[in-house]
């Protein structure tokens, strides 16, 4: 399949999101779509498959004008769009999440699950997938929905397939076996529109790259013809000098330290510590316990054994609230069901934890939440009309960088930050590395989960690996390498 869009302009109100894009798919080819967050990448594929309405412009499938009235009809077209925020029903099955409004039936409209059952086998051992089809799909991990909507989109026989940001939730495993797919389909003629901030990932799939800055197209290049360096400065209009900021740490005292954490079928006999304007990394393959671990130290989950000390006193944190009370704030991997309120605005969202330090006799100060939250917007450079915009109509980074603003306003001592430059630009994410900096230099201990082992390595003084539920080893930055922190995530010495 062949597509061509020419000159597509699309506002929502005010807010001119694209102006005169242009782009090209060919048949059997995998078209990288970068940008920064609030570029129009994702509103650009939203008109292609009928979500939004161009106000503007041309579309051409193969060669014949074209414009579907929603996503089902692009669908039935042979046009699939996975998003990045899934689209997972949690109290369903993963059979019937696969088969949503696409189940066989017998000519009497009884369900042939018989049937269904084995096209999702055969389609799950294409992609080397393992999840029972009679479970919850809200029991599987963030990577496993998101292998279940790539499996969702393949069994419609997909002519176009659209990834926006495929990899974020996966292991370094199923990226591999993605990869796999993605070449097969290739050459079966399937074309791919890759949407992702991770350069690597680019530049290992790709034929050609279009960039986009500020709801215009900037360039189309092949891949071979193009370099990293090249693609940052045509998406943020500048230089990006190093991806990751210098670092000088001088850490303090220890401000938090956990000895033999323990939580029942999820991690054992944890301790580590964070010392004051240090930044310690957490690594480790998905499912290893990294994050039950951060939600335990914040009260999310029970702690079953061990003790948890801030500044050398023993606490209880049984509840989130005693750990802000404590001054230990967390950003979690989850923004959209857990970082944020979607339906409420920036400034609900930011001044939510901080509503304490507004209130006199039991009544928020406006002004003085105003004048806090405005500040906040302004040194994150969050891209908003206005502080009463509901988060869920922001850009994917511009959501996280609200997250981040909401813990930063509580001041506190250890901030833990789970996968937090997941799904965000590479402009972006320097500006959350050089706050990072910034906080640490004020003496916050920051703890950072990652999945991407260049930040890990970019930006932490000393790095634990986690291999199922125990830390398995302990890196300074001097000695840390891919291949040690891998081979401790592997259960290797």
């Amino acid at each position: 399949m062949h597509i061509q869009m020419n000159d597509i302009y699309k506002a929502f109100g005010t807010n001119q999101v694209l102006e005169g894009v242009n782009f090209e798919l060919q048949e059997g080819e995998v078209h990288a779509l970068m940008g920064e967050n609030g570029a129009g990448k994702s509103t650009m594929m939203n008109i292609l498959t009928g979500l939004h309405k161009r106000d503007q412009g041309t579309i051409f499938i193969d060669g014949q004008e074209t414009y579907f009235n929603n996503p089902k009809e692009a669908e039935q077209h042979g046009v699939a769009f996975i998003h990045q925020e899934l689209n997972v029903w949690p109290d369903m099955t993963v059979l019937d999440n696969l088969f949503i409004g696409k189940e066989l039936r017998s000519s009497l409209g009884f369900l042939k699950t018989k049937e269904m059952k084995a096209l999702a086998k055969k389609q799950f051992e294409k992609l080397a997938v393992t999840i029972p089809l009679e479970q919850e799909a809200g029991l599987c991990s963030v990577g496993q929905q998101q292998m279940i909507e790539i499996a969702k989109a393949l069994m419609t026989n997909a002519k176009v397939i659209i990834m926006d940001e495929p990899t974020a939730a996966l292991t370094e495993r199923e990226i591999e076996k993605l990869f796999d797919v993605i070449h097969t389909l290739r050459k079966e003629g399937v074309s791919i529109v890759y949407i992702s901030h991770r350069m690597e990932e680019i530049f290992a799939i790709c034929d050609r790259i279009t960039v986009m800055r500020d709801g215009r197209t900037v360039d189309t290049k092949a891949i071979p013809d193009t370099s990293f360096d090249e693609v940052v400065r045509k998406m943020v209009g500048r230089e990006l000098t190093d991806r990751f900021p210098a670092r000088n740490p001088s850490p303090g005292e220890i401000i938090l330290e956990v000895k033999h954490a323990t939580r029942f079928g999820a991690f054992e006999d944890v301790s580590f510590s964070v010392k004051a304007g240090e930044i310690v990394g957490v690594s480790g393959l998905m499912g290893a316990g990294r994050t039950e671990i951060m939600r335990t130290l914040f009260g999310l989950d029970k702690l079953d054994a061990g003790d948890i000390l801030i500044n050398g006193k023993r606490v209880s944190i049984k509840n989130p609230g005693e750990a802000v009370r404590l001054g230990i704030g967390f950003i979690t991997e989850d923004r959209k069901t857990e970082g944020l309120v979607l339906d409420f605005s920036i400034r609900d969202n930011i001044a939510l934890p901080n509503l304490t330090s507004f209130s006199k006799n039991g009544l928020i100060d406006n002004k003085t939440e105003q004048e806090f939250v405005e500040l906040l917007i302004k040194r994150l450079q969050i891209k908003t009309e206005s502080s009463e915009t509901n988060a869920k109509n922001l850009s994917g980074g511009n959501q996280q960088k609200v997250v981040i603003a909401k813990w930063i306003g509580i001041g506190p001592k250890v901030l833990i930050l789970d996968e937090p430059t997941r799904g965000v630009d590479v402009g972006a994410k320097r500006e959350i590395y050089q706050l990072m900096n910034e906080l640490t230099d004020r003496g916050v201990a920051i703890i950072m989960v990652s999945s991407e082992l260049p930040e890990v390595l970019g930006m932490s003084d000393r790095i634990l690996v986690v291999h199922e539920g125990k830390i398995s080893g302990e890196l300074m930055k001097s000695e840390a390498t891919q291949e040690k922190i891998m081979t401790f995530a592997t259960g290797g010495q």
